[in-house]
């Protein structure tokens, strides 16, 4: 199985359990692993046979910016389930991480990993 995937996709949002956190946006970070067959889509040149990474991004980064989840877990959970409805794919893993949240720390978050069995 291959691999197209998408990283540091980097998103303002709210997303927070605290007061402050509720009132304004943060960044959230995203990479994306999806498991796909490219090789119809390398032998056709065709972008229809594959997952088209800037598709998904818009559609990752639209959500996200729209969204005001309290943790990063829903967040992370959430953005994985609307990928499956909105392409076809099986597999997904998800790194979320919220740059700076944690005072020493370079980031914060959470990995996921989901097929569509799953659901």
């Amino acid at each position: 199985m291959d691999i197209v995937f998408i990283k540091e996709l980097c998103i303002e949002t709210i997303i927070g359990i605290y007061d402050w956190e509720r009132k304004i946006k943060q960044v959230v970070c995203i990479d994306l692993e999806i498991s796909t067959d490219i090789s119809k889509a390398s032998s056709t040149e065709e972008i229809s046979n594959t997952v088209d990474y800037k598709d998904v991004s818009k559609k990752v980064k639209a959500f996200i910016e729209s969204s005001k989840f309290l943790l990063i877990e829903t967040l992370a959970e959430e953005t994985i389930q609307m990928i499956f409805k909105e392409f076809e794919i099986e597999h997904i893993k998800g790194r979320f991480s919220k740059p700076g949240a944690v005072t020493g720390s370079k980031e914060v978050g959470v990995i996921i990993e989901r097929t569509k069995n799953d659901q």
